[in-house]
């Protein structure tokens, strides 16, 4: 059910130029502003996030000086804290020993590599179970964690903070679907302020447990499902397409389990081998509903039986799967982009940036692919700042000469840039 990985991943931040343009953007969940941490040295934190399906965890080493953030352990434990009891809605008392059970251990795993701090966040089953406030008190009492109970709004900001740590935009608009088990949230967005946040309720487990009741699903509520799924996301979705201009083409982005165990099975078929990372991966929704016609037929136990696919994941597949199909309908938006931000990650960059780790000194790190360039350099132990000096003076002499000795344009820029970086490297 567990399973700590350490990746030692470069998990580069997000443009510190556009985060410097959405202050609105930087806000705490409590009143109190922290003060600003010092970057004289590294820092070890954790971030958990308590979901309606599973307790996930990543612990980071956070370079303040890029700024930049390895991850040095994850872990994940499918809980199930959405199997609610069905009359009352309360979190059920199994659900809470075994949520309990994994935050002791991600507790465990976080204090055993020096995390100075651990932050945890709380979404969609504990915000709307009866008894979510009491969960939480006894987690603190007996464990003495404190998790943060966020609104699914707040939890759409974080989720795009999250994307942005890892995916250029290039200020052009994308949609951001991130598939929960409780929840869906949708984010419009070009790498500034979000245009527009929702959260819809639903998600993979609530609509497995409330709709689908028949293995393999009959045609009445596989129906059912499609509809009921395309009926919740319409008003969001309607809303956000409000809020594009005017001849824009958004691209859209996926993150959560579901989306990328979905295009684990599409690269498996297609490819015969999964990509690693999956990050970039795209999925067409073509095929994604060539996947749900072959999903809808299968049992439970032959679902569970496809490579890549755990049983906990094989249960709720298909609505996920649904889910993801109709929100691309209505969006009329033909393949989605694969993201392995999400929310957790988005957490460690609100940190970052509430602790003053996001600054404007820092402005030449101005894109992800930038930073993953000066994370190499520091890898190898080249001298920043000299070769900084020889990188610019590089670029005086490139703007200079343009239009005059040569007609090469900002991605030729770029190249002799890192180029640059690593040259000085080889000499030095």
């Amino acid at each position: 059910m567990c399973s700590t990985v350490g990746s030692g991943r470069f998990e580069p931040l997000p443009s510190i130029a556009a985060l410097n343009r959405i202050p609105s953007m930087i806000h705490l969940i409590t009143e109190r502003q922290p003060l600003p941490l010092p970057i004289d040295r590294d820092r070890i934190m954790a971030a958990i996030d308590v979901g309606t399906n599973s307790i996930h965890m990543v612990v980071v080493r956070i370079q303040p000086r890029l700024p930049a953030f390895t991850i040095i352990a994850r872990e994940k434990a499918t809980v199930r804290l959405g199997d609610r009891d069905k009359t009352t809605g309360m979190l059920t008392a199994a659900a809470i020993d075994r949520a309990t059970v994994a935050l002791k251990r991600c507790q465990g795993i976080a204090q055993s590599l020096k995390a100075e701090e651990i932050v945890a966040v709380a979404t969609s089953a504990v915000r709307e179970a009866p008894n979510g406030r009491n969960f939480l008190s006894q987690i603190e009492k007996e464990l003495g964690l404190v998790i943060n109970l966020i609104s699914g709004q707040e939890e759409a900001r974080r989720i795009y903070l999250g994307v942005l740590s890892g995916m250029e935009f290039n200020f052009q608009p994308h949609i951001v679907i991130d598939i929960g088990g409780g929840s869906t949230e949708l984010i419009l967005g070009d790498g500034h302020e979000p245009r527009t946040l929702s959260s819809t309720k639903v998600g993979a487990v609530r609509l497995t447990r409330e709709l689908v009741s028949t293995d393999p699903i009959s045609n009445s509520e596989f129906n059912y499902l499609q509809a009921y799924a395309r009926g919740m996301l319409e008003r969001s979705i309607d809303e956000l397409k409000s809020y594009l201009h005017v001849g824009e083409q958004p691209r859209l982005v996926g993150t959560s389990g579901t989306i990328e165990a979905l295009a684990v099975l599409h690269a498996r078929d297609r490819l015969g081998i999964v990509p690693t990372p999956m990050h970039g991966y795209e999925l067409p929704l073509r095929d994604l509903q060539e996947m749900i016609n072959r999903l809808r037929r299968l049992s439970l136990s032959d679902r569970a039986a496809l490579p890549e696919m755990s049983d906990r994941r094989a249960e709720i597949i298909l609505a996920g799967a649904v889910i993801l199909q109709e929100a691309m309908l209505l969006l009329g938006l033909e393949s989605v982009l694969i993201c392995e931000r999400s929310l957790r990650e988005g957490v460690i960059v609100d940190w970052m940036l509430t602790h003053g780790l996001i600054e404007d000194r820092l402005r030449f790190q101005g894109s992800v692919r930038e930073r993953s360039v000066i994370r190499a350099a520091e890898k190898y132990q080249v001298n920043l700042d000299y070769s900084q000096r020889v990188a610019k003076f590089s670029l005086t002499l490139f703007d200079q000469t343009q239009g005059k000795l040569h007609d090469w344009g900002e991605s030729e820029r770029e190249l002799l840039w890192q180029r640059q970086c690593f040259t000085t490297a080889a000499i030095l």
